[in-house]
Parts: structure tokens; sequence; C-alpha cells
């Protein structure tokens, strides 16, 4: 009970956006899988179904992206930070960004 509290007071906006958040409905576990052409799809697919984000798709997609990379800092795997930033350049080419 105690960890939920302080979660709730958390002083990291980040926490706040994270919990609050629902502009995308993004598929469970996404930012843990191993492929990037499918963490792309996914996050491009949950862009566009969205009726509540207020940016294009391309836009929300790589946004909720970068977000999640800042957020995990430091904490974040570096094989798994380097399948993420390989996402990146896979969602530029399927909004043909690339």
């Amino acid at each position: 009970m105690a960890s939920k509290k302080k979660e709730e007071n958390s002083k990291y906006w980040s926490a706040r956006v994270t919990r609050e958040s629902y502009a995308l409905d993004l598929e469970e576990g996404v930012f843990t899988w191993k492929d990037p052409k499918m963490i792309a799809a996914s996050l491009k697919h949950s862009a566009e179904a969205s009726t509540r984000r207020k940016a294009p798709p391309f836009r929300s997609a790589m946004s909720m992206l970068v977000f999640y990379i800042n957020r995990a800092g430091k904490n974040l795997d570096k094989k798994q930070k380097r399948t993420l930033e390989q996402a990146k350049e896979e969602l530029r080419k399927l909004y043909g960004r690339a």
C-alpha cells in the first residue's frame, strides 16, 4: 500500500504522464519486444486507430517511443535501447520519412 501511495505522489512528471495518458492504446509490452519492425508497426497501428490523440499519427507514435526511451534512461538495457532506436528508423520508413 505504501508503494502505491509513493507512486501516486511521485515527484516525476513522467510517472504521472505514464499513469494518466490515454492518447494511445498500446499493445502490452510493446517496448520490450525484440523486433524493431513489429514495434514500429504496432505503434503505427495504435496511433492511427486512436481517436484521442492531438497530433498527427506519425508524431504521436514517435513521441511515445522517444518518451519511453528517455523515461527508461540509464535503466534501459543497451540491447533493448538499440532495438528501440532501430524501431524509430522503422517507424520513419513506415511513414515515408526515411
